[in-house]
């Protein structure tokens, strides 16, 4: 059986709907006529199997995945009732319980992004520029990952509009590798945390720059809420691929694409926590459970980097070796 080049291994998971009647546009521009129920989904290549026989989400699946796997590699090569990917729309993959977002994780964007934000006290960006990959270097060596909390309810589809608030002067991309859970993880130590990773997927993390530094009180830092947890700010998938498929995690490639110009082309090597001390730093403090998401930071190429922040009618392309691609338009708010 043949699969999507952009896919590793023979399927992924996804979440779909169908149209009633005629054949719709297809996942790349869903409309109104989307409206019939949400299910989820074995895809592999151009087809869709309905899994609904075996949990009524993915989130339900992955709750279950190590007696899943088995079914699903069994489930690929049946005959079933395969039904054209061009007649579903395509939903997020999954509706995670808890969204933890890594910052600060690439450390040439660190870098840049300190350079961006050109220090009122006047140090040139050379200088700049050395003393932060000095202070990359040393957390990477004896610190700790920095994450904080992100709202399911910013998720939004693959292939859905990014909705540019009112309020939002500099919105900005951040195309993120994402680590899926399957089983719970609980305070466990780097070494085993990658047997807790079920799939991966692929997050834009979009940012409102202009208010992720509090004016009116510098002294509390950053305001992730605002900046990070609009509606759609998260677009998520377009599938969950098997960790099993996607072999190492830190030798992946990222790719973002503002209306067909690459802005983002960096690997995953130049994390500097990989995502086994990200899974285990987080579970620390958190229980992770299944379908929840562990967002890894973005690399280097954001707006801010390049002079030029998101605005309607923009069209983000992300890619990442082996997950697909996901499609999203911008578009204001009204």
């Amino acid at each position: 059986m043949e699969t999507s080049p952009s896919l590793a291994g023979p399927f992924a998971l996804g979440t779909f709907s169908a149209a009633p009647g005629p054949a719709s546009p297809g996942p790349a521009s869903p409309g109104p006529a989307f409206s019939g129920p949400v299910f989820p989904g074995l895809v592999a290549g151009d087809r869709v199997l309905d899994l609904s026989a075996h949990g009524p989400t993915t989130r339900a699946l992955l709750e279950r995945w190590d007696d899943v796997l088995p079914l699903l590699h069994e489930a690929a090569t049946s005959a079933g009732e395969w039904r054209p990917l061009a007649e579903l729309r395509v939903h997020a993959p999954v509706e995670p319980r808890q969204i933890l977002q890594s910052g600060a994780n690439y450390r040439t964007h660190v870098i840049d992004l300190a350079v961006a934000h050109e220090p009122a006290d006047g140090r040139p960006a050379e200088r700049v520029r050395a003393e932060v990959a000095a202070m990359m270097d040393r957390r990477a060596a004896e610190d700790q990952p920095y994450v904080f909390i992100g709202l399911p309810s910013s998720v939004t589809g693959p292939y859905d509009d990014v909705v540019i608030p009112s309020w939002c002067t500099k919105p900005d991309w951040e195309l993120e590798l994402a680590a899926v859970i399957g089983r719970p993880a609980f305070r466990i130590n780097p070494d085993k945390a990658l047997e807790h990773v079920a799939a991966y997927t692929i997050a834009n993390d979009v940012t409102a720059r202009e208010v992720v530094f509090r004016r009116d009180m510098p002294e509390i830092g950053t305001d992730w809420l605002r900046a990070k947890n609009a509606p759609t700010f998260t677009p998520l998938g377009p599938y969950l691929v098997p960790a099993a498929f996607v072999g190492d995690p830190g030798e992946l490639h990222v790719t973002l694409k503002l209306n067909g110009e690459v802005m983002q082309d960096e690997s995953t090597k130049d994390m500097i926590f990989d995502v086994a001390r990200l899974v285990s730093y987080v579970s620390r403090t958190v229980e992770l459970l299944p379908g929840d998401l562990v967002l890894t930071g973005s690399p280097a190429g954001n707006g801010l980097h390049h002079g030029r922040l998101l605005r309607a009618g923009d069209v983000m392309e992300g890619t990442i070796t082996g997950l697909g691609t996901q499609r999203n338009g911008c578009r204001d708010e009204g």
